[in-house]
């Protein structure tokens, strides 16, 4: 994708009601990122919306993101807690896995994930969390839990129904033959 389609696309989900964008490219390719990034933050701030990074934190202190976003093998909270500053949101990946919350949250992060709940393209042998892991965390939890992995504007009620506070939804929205139309269906579903 070019990268005027990339902020076009952003753009429209957040004219749809996304209230946060997470850049998650694993290419490696540094300056691509650092300039995607960057133009996805000015993006967020002109809509009033949140950038987390996914898995690097050095990437989201270069462009002053609101935050990152770890899995299990990334930098620890408190490393990412030094670097960001005590005001930067950090995400937690913990998979299908209760007690990875359980620590994350003593460790200080701001929110959870569990996936995939369902089938996903974009991690094809992810691990399979369940709606009762779910209803668990938002039951014990004292932060925000996000529900990750093959949701779509179909399967997305069914998680916020159980109590995700958050859904990550990236094929069904950036496939979408109305993007907008689509963040705002999902969107109406948090109300």
């Amino acid at each position: 994708m070019n990268e005027s389609d990339f902020l076009a696309k952003a753009e429209l989900a957040l004219l749809g009601g996304a209230r946060l964008i997470q850049y998650r490219d694993k290419s490696g390719h540094t300056e691509k990122r650092l300039k995607q990034a960057s133009a996805l933050k000015k993006l967020c701030q002109q809509h009033q919306c949140l950038l987390i990074i996914n898995d690097d934190v050095e990437l989201a202190n270069s462009v002053r993101a609101d935050g990152v976003h770890l899995g299990q093998d990334d930098t620890s909270i408190d490393q990412a807690r030094q670097l960001l500053g005590e005001n930067a949101i950090i995400g937690i990946s913990c998979y299908d896995q209760f007690d990875l919350a359980i620590n994350a949250v003593k460790a200080g992060a701001d929110y959870v994930a569990f996936g995939a709940f369902f089938p996903s393209s974009t991690k094809p042998g992810a691990r399979t969390a369940s709606l009762e892991l779910l209803r668990t965390a938002k039951q014990q939890l004292q932060i925000p839990v996000c529900a990750i992995g093959g949701i779509t504007a179909d399967n997305a009620n069914t998680l916020i129904k159980q109590g995700a506070d958050m859904t990550a939804i990236i094929t069904d929205l950036f496939s979408s033959d109305d993007i907008q139309k689509t963040a705002s269906h999902i969107a109406l579903m948090f109300s």
